[in-house]
């Protein structure tokens, strides 16, 4: 088996991901203008963002599979899936985690907090308890500082009928965006997780492809245009690893070219990769690499 595809083993992945003349990620809290971190100024993507595209291009990759359903899905509650596992098992807690698991892709490699919904009668608590997933993405952050810009725009049509009568022709609004970022993400795979999961081989292949398609399925006017730029993965000998995951990650480096000239796309960086001495039974696999 190619050892990425091997759902016994412990894998350590790096991203790298751009945005140009977009918001990759809003802040509710800050009038939805693009995350940054204040004390720095470089910009961030939640792990819940990443996550988030992640799941929904799955059912493109996998469309009426009922193995790959989508658990946290826009429009649809939580407790009645929880409580149709309960209904569908009328077993344990075990039982009805494992029912999830084989039925929502997302459950299965992220986990879910299944603990909320009625107590059944007797019962000290709601839901289906807790599950650990087998992968955990960190906040994504760009390479540089980026400088978001609110930008005024124009609607050529007011919302309210009364505003025309008025003589109002057109209405204001804003839209923010940054010229340009270059971020950085890493996951994380555990092999142990994956086996209480029921990760298979196809679940693997489903995550590295929606992970290279995931932009191309999530396109925004309000986001801009957004594309993987790299995407790689060491995969260890077993399940408790050959390595420190840092030892690993840090052998994949972007670094800009030209430090007196703004970046404005990701060939304005070079990548460099030093595999050299890699620990014994660690393999490194290239899912997407942009860069010449």
């Amino acid at each position: 088996m190619t050892a990425h595809l091997d759902p016994s083993v412990r894998h350590d992945i790096v991203l790298f991901f751009d945005v140009t003349d977009g918001n990759p990620n809003g802040d509710p809290d800050a009038g939805n203008q693009p995350r940054t971190d204040d004390e720095t100024g470089q910009g961030l993507v939640t792990d819940v963002a990443i996550k988030r595209k992640i799941r929904d291009v799955i059912p493109e990759i996998k469309p009426g599979d009922e193995r790959y359903g989508i658990f946290v899905e826009a429009g649809y509650a939580l407790n009645p899936r929880i409580e149709a596992a309960r209904a569908a098992t009328k077993g344990s807690v075990e039982e009805q985690q494992r029912w999830l698991c084989e039925r929502y892709f997302d459950i299965r490699m992220f986990g879910a907090v299944l603990s909320t919904g009625k107590k059944e009668e007797g019962s000290k608590t709601a839901g289906a308890g807790q599950i650990r997933g087998p992968v955990q993405v960190t906040f994504a952050r760009s390479l540089d500082p980026v400088l978001p810009s609110d930008h005024a725009i124009t609607r050529v049509t007011p919302t309210k009928q009364e505003d025309i009568d008025k003589g109002k022709h057109s209405e204001m609004g804003s839209k923010w965006t940054l010229p340009y970022g270059l971020y950085r993400t890493h996951a994380y795979y555990s092999a142990s997780r994956a086996g209480k999961t029921g990760i298979t081989s196809e679940d693997l292949q489903a995550l590295w492809t929606a992970l290279a398609m995931m932009f191309d399925h999530d396109r925004s006017a309000a986001r801009g245009e957004m594309k993987l730029c790299g995407l790689y993965v060491y995969s260890h000998p077993d399940a408790f690893g050959a390595a420190p995951a840092a030892s690993l990650t840090q052998r994949v480096q972007v670094l800009r070219a030209d430090n007196d000239k703004p970046p404005r796309h990701h060939t304005d960086y070079k990548r460099t990769i030093d595999n050299a001495n890699l620990p014994d039974g660690v393999t490194f696999w290239t899912g997407v690499d942009l860069w010449p």
